[in-house]
């Protein structure tokens, strides 16, 4: 199932925020209405966003090609700084943005739909690259995966996290289809509830044993010892090895080192940020008051009361077993190992 596309000269998305209910897609004919679904999460997901804002830097260059050279050029910078604004967490969306602005620069000298063909083209590969990279993960991944494996989640990381195939809902995938006869505990994930939502109807949907559970049942469940394992996804990850994801992934970290149970982070290396030292370096987004005093319409808080609602948290890497990318399983110490990554990535490039 892919999660974002291009489809006659507009991006298309499925709207998240109406599943499970119903699978609906919103097209995109315009830059700043690939931002709106960015920043408003009909498309979320560290890895969706940046193939939807490559996507967005695409309609862009269809919607200027027609200017100046001089024009296109100033229009497509202003396109760049409208789809790095829309989240400030993922680092995938800056990486993105990024490949596409060096594609624009390297040929600026040529006409503008010339430039135009090539950002769609970067955007595609961008696209395509994901799909391949999640697939190499979910190898790698289910190599840690036992048979009869319980494994406990947190938020969304499938096909709706990523173009198509999903990180660590990937490597579930990928286990499942190797007949580990793997069961999932879902956690609901709050405040919008991206594992009831989201990462059950893809366990449903693919027909992988799964329970869903309140946040706070976690903590029993590995006292209990019925988790084998952790997985769960990554938006940036700083070069020793600290991790953002979705608020409350900092909780499961600590209660599942307390009790002895493996916790993986699982993401491309494009969620790598390796400029940024420490997690402390991390900007956190915070979201709209409203997604925790209410359900769609109803309230579930009294009026007035305060609220504090980040999107992320930072798991300290002393809290992370190991880190699953496509290039392998990064090992402890996480700082020397992923600059050596670092250093392999570089060279390739």
């Amino acid at each position: 199932m892919r999660t974002v596309f291009w489809e006659q000269g507009e991006v298309v998305v499925i709207d998240q925020r109406r599943l499970p209910q119903t699978l609906e897609y919103k097209r995109c004919n315009d830059y700043r209405q690939v931002a709106v679904a960015i920043k408003d999460m009909l498309v979320r997901g560290a890895p969706a966003i940046g193939a939807t804002a490559a996507y967005g830097m695409a309609l862009a260059a269809k919607q200027y090609c027609g200017l100046d050279k001089r024009g296109f050029l100033l229009k497509m910078e202003e396109a760049s700084k409208t789809l790095a604004a829309t989240r400030p967490t993922a680092v995938n969306l800056f990486w993105a943005l990024k490949e596409i602005e060096r594609v624009i620069e390297l040929n600026s000298d040529k006409e503008p739909v010339e430039i135009y063909r090539m950002v769609l083209d970067t955007a595609e590969k961008i696209a395509g690259d994901d799909i391949e990279t999640n697939r190499k993960i979910g190898e790698y991944g289910s190599r840690l995966v036992p048979p009869g494996a319980n494994i406990l989640t947190h938020c969304n990381t499938g096909s709706l996290a990523t173009v198509e195939f999903g990180t660590a809902l990937g490597v579930i995938r990928a286990a499942h289809r190797q007949g580990k006869n793997v069961h999932v505990f879902v956690d609901e994930t709050r405040p919008r509830l991206q594992g009831a939502r989201l990462t059950a109807w893809e366990l449903v949907q693919d027909n992988i044993p799964a329970t869903l559970i309140p946040d706070s049942a976690s903590g029993m469940l590995m006292k209990d010892g019925r988790v084998d394992l952790v997985l769960v996804g990554a938006d940036r990850i700083a070069l020793n090895g600290d991790t953002a994801n979705k608020i409350g992934t900092y909780n499961v970290a600590v209660i599942a080192r307390e009790n002895h149970v493996p916790f993986y982070v699982v993401a491309p290396t494009t969620t790598i940020d390796f400029d940024l030292e420490n997690g402390d370096q991390i900007i956190i987004e915070e979201r709209d008051r409203r997604e925790v005093t209410h359900i769609d319409d109803m309230a579930v808080a009294p009026e007035g009361v305060g609220v504090f609602n980040p999107a992320f948290d930072v798991t300290p890497e002393k809290y992370i077993t190991a880190i699953i990318t496509e290039m392998g399983i990064i090992e402890r110490p996480f700082g020397e190992n992923l600059r050596r990554l670092k250093q392999k990535i570089k060279g390739e490039g």
